[in-house]
């Protein structure tokens, strides 16, 4: 399998209230003629469906924060110290995990780390999708807004207001679904998770 396909229930779930995502493998050989995308049902959560968006991957190399291990961090402790004397950048907003959509890496979680254990096997599940309502923040722009997004607009943000939530979500207070699985399991489970500030 070699697409994956990401469904999504905009309408609340759980008693967190969010929308649900589905996941799919499939084979890109054995997709047909795709279908346009449907116009929104009436009556769905303001900013819960994705605004359709042009997406430009882009690699980048990330670290983790929260869950970096308490020992590394007390190792490194002196030197993010100095970081932030010199050059005003946090760890963790700016060198950290990249935060907004993405695929792989780490979570940007906006609470302590939750990272789902797999129903079949016990083991802790792998990062797999992020959903976020922004693309970066107010901090986090200083270095993970790609150059072309840069502007001089005249609110003095730096950034082009389109720029922070191309899919215009809105998830809780500038949340964000996570989307796990399992890589040892054969079928590969998928988890999810949901927090905001």
């Amino acid at each position: 399998m070699n697409l994956l396909q990401v469904l999504w229930c905009p309408y609340g779930h759980s008693e967190w209230c969010y929308p649900l995502p589905q996941v799919h493998w499939r084979d890109s050989a054995a997709i047909g003629d795709i279908r346009p995308t449907p116009a929104p049902a009436a009556g769905l959560p303001e900013n819960w469906y994705p605004s359709p968006c042009v997406v430009h991957p882009e690699q980048v190399t990330e670290f983790p924060s929260w869950d970096l291990p308490h020992e590394v961090y007390d190792a490194l402790k002196d030197r993010f110290q100095e970081l932030f004397a010199k050059t005003g950048l946090r760890y963790s907003y700016h060198l950290a995990e990249a935060p907004g959509i993405k695929l792989g890496g780490y979570p940007g979680w906006t609470q302590e780390p939750c990272w789902p254990d797999c129903d079949s096997c016990g083991g802790r599940m792998d990062h797999l999708l992020t959903v976020a309502s922004w693309e970066f923040d107010a901090e986090s722009c200083r270095t993970w807004l790609p150059a072309e997004d840069r502007t001089n607009d005249p609110e003095g943000r730096g950034w082009d207001a389109a720029a922070r939530n191309p899919a215009s979500l809105g998830l809780g207070d500038a949340g964000g679904v996570y989307i796990f699985e399992c890589r040892t399991c054969p079928d590969r489970p998928i988890g999810h998770l949901f927090d905001c500030s």
